[in-house]
């Protein structure tokens, strides 16, 4: 079986540029298990409690498809120290305010076109019984905060 030519005539334009598109990529974390300060009540914030977070960043230019090396990509477990780090940084009332605030900090810090952040409490302070409530914030490069 014949390999591919790394150009195909189809890619190349008539003067004779490479017309591909660079690989989307999509880098997920899922449960990020945090223990904060975020709550209504102010019990809920002097107590604590324990937040699951997902994380999605879509990166548009990631090199590291082609060269395999890690400084050409975004750091899964930097993405998850700087979520920490914002979840820390203050107590936050509400989790859409906490999901912002991480949002704008991965995309002020990374290369992402867009990012996703989905917290959720697994056992959040209510009278009746729930398996958990979450919040998603989507932003896209270039979203004012």
């Amino acid at each position: 079986m014949d390999e591919p030519d790394e150009y195909d005539d189809d890619e190349v334009d008539e003067d004779g540029e490479d017309e591909r598109l660079e690989p989307e990529v999509t880098i997920e974390i899922s449960g990020l298990s945090l223990f904060t300060h975020v709550g209504v009540t102010e019990a809920e914030r002097e107590v604590g409690q324990r937040l699951l977070l997902d994380l999605r960043l879509d990166v548009t230019d990631c090199d590291a498809t082609l060269t395999d090396r890690i400084e050409d990509t975004i750091d899964y477990g930097e993405v998850c120290e700087v979520a920490n780090l914002v979840a820390h940084q203050r107590n936050y009332r509400t989790l859409e305010r906490l999901c912002t605030a991480i949002a704008d900090r991965l995309l002020d810090q990374y290369k992402a076109s867009a990012v996703w952040v989905k917290a959720a409490k697994p056992e959040p302070p209510l009278a009746l019984p729930v398996t958990e409530v979450s919040v998603e914030i989507w932003r896209e490069a270039g979203e004012a905060g």
